[in-house]
């Protein structure tokens, strides 16, 4: 474990963390001859986990130093071959070698058959690449005849980087082993820089594969993002047509199925789509530093993948575009439609509100008639009251007649209740109302 002097000043926490991710995977030192297997596996983090521990476990294995579970890149010597295991975001990768004369032919008896079976085949994960590397110092025949045989017929792609001090050739195809092929012929550089070509030729293949991983969910979406192109379209052709309410209605939800399918698409293939560009930047980013110069008669590694690869991208691209281009159509037309609806919402409240003002003014005229009866009614029934009072008056003492004070009293009762209705009437409608 690393000791630091203790500075007299605070330092952010992740200072040293920052100084060493710079060194988190070193390159290699590589002496030729040697042979090379390098595999690398997409896995979920659980998968990661379990590759660690089979890592762990090859090293109990062998007696050997054990990687901590801290550690991003794992260098070891087990003996008869070297481990260098590396944990990627959403890849981990192996890398066996192995020094000492090579056989013709050369990928006969890769190192990888020095693995146990059974820990093979026990790895998590999906293998992306798995591939052979020839490291030869210049006893191998690099003539194109030999090179056509050792690669199966197979169109050879050639350069010549570091100024022509090393060779490396490729197919970059599949081979019967099921495996990819690399030569690299050292012809003057050190230990050090052949490991830095080696390391870059990993990581190309490495991040090739992983950027192309969603060109066959591009390929797969896109018939399908035509045929919801065109229904979107055949449904905002017929949609100024309709005129009802339920026409709109069942836009509308047509629309909401499309907008939820291509969310679903998003949601698959945004992670991998952007994931393809920093994987394209950085297979760009490793054929710059490689800097080789052709070959006669041969396609460079730059030209070969400039070739190949940028038209996958840009199939990439193409899909994610239209995917956004198709939501921006999708919500444009959604708002459309939902402007639709309100006004003739609007349309429809300003017809039953004149239908309420229409009922409203009819109620008011029946609560006036109502009221008219209700006069007569209270009034009937005072001047019943008044005639029950008159009876028990002395009227024959006072020289007044019953029927002519009824009569008098007639008019006046039905004046007074009138007035007191009228007046109950103004105080409710002037009353608040949240007090009514």
């Amino acid at each position: 474990m690393s000791h630091y002097f203790c500075l007299p000043f605070s330092t952010h926490p992740l200072r040293a963390a920052l100084y060493d991710e710079l060194h988190a995977r070193p390159f290699q030192m590589i002496s030729a001859p040697q042979q090379m297997t390098h595999l690398a596996f997409r896995a979920e983090p659980a998968e990661m986990t379990q590759a660690f521990e089979l890592v762990c476990d090859l090293c109990r294995r062998y007696s050997v130093n054990q990687p901590t579970s801290d550690e991003v890149s794992y260098q070891q010597d087990f003996g008869e071959f070297t481990v260098r295991w590396e944990k990627h975001m959403e890849f981990y990768s192996l890398t066996f070698s192995r020094g000492g004369p090579i056989n013709d032919p050369p990928f006969e008896h890769p190192v990888i058959g020095l693995l146990p079976t059974d820990w093979l085949s026990s790895l998590p994960g999906q293998a992306v690449s798995a591939f052979h590397i020839i490291v030869d110092d210049g006893q191998l025949n690099f003539d194109h005849k030999n090179l056509t045989r050792i690669f199966e017929g197979q169109r050879l792609i050639m350069s010549q980087p570091k100024q022509g001090k090393a060779i490396i050739c490729t197919a970059f195809r599949l081979h019967s082993d099921g495996f990819g092929r690399f030569m690299v012929q050292n012809r003057g550089i050190s230990d050090y820089q052949m490991g830095r070509l080696i390391q870059r030729i990993i990581e190309l293949e490495t991040y090739r594969l992983l950027a192309q991983l969603s060109l066959p969910l591009a390929k797969r979406i896109a018939p399908q993002l035509q045929e919801l192109d065109r229904e979107l379209a055949e449904m905002l052709t017929h949609a100024p047509t309709e005129e009802s309410a339920e026409a709109d209605r069942i836009i509308l939800e047509r629309l909401s199925r499309l907008s939820g399918r291509l969310e679903m698409w998003r949601a698959e293939t945004n992670h991998r789509f952007s994931a393809t560009r920093a994987y394209h930047d950085l297979v760009l980013s490793r054929l710059q530093n490689i800097k080789e110069d052709p070959i006669e008669g041969y396609m460079t590694f730059t030209e070969f993948m400039t070739r190949r690869l940028n038209p996958g991208l840009r199939t990439c691209e193409s899909v994610q575009s239209w995917m956004e281009d198709l939501s921006r159509r999708i919500e444009r037309a959604g708002d459309m439609m939902r402007t639709r609806v309100n006004l003739m919402l609007q349309d429809q409240n300003k017809d039953l509100l004149a239908t309420m003002n229409r009922r409203g003014r009819l109620q008011f005229r029946l609560q006036e008639t109502v009221e008219g009866l209700s006069v007569a009614a209270i009034s009937y029934y005072m001047v019943g009251l008044l005639s029950y009072l008159l009876d028990g008056l002395p009227l024959g003492r006072w020289n007044l007649e019953k029927n002519i004070l009824l009569a008098v009293l007639v008019p006046v009762v039905v004046i007074v209740i009138w007035g007191l209705i009228r007046r109950v009437k103004h105080r409710l409608i002037k009353q608040p109302k949240h007090e009514i």
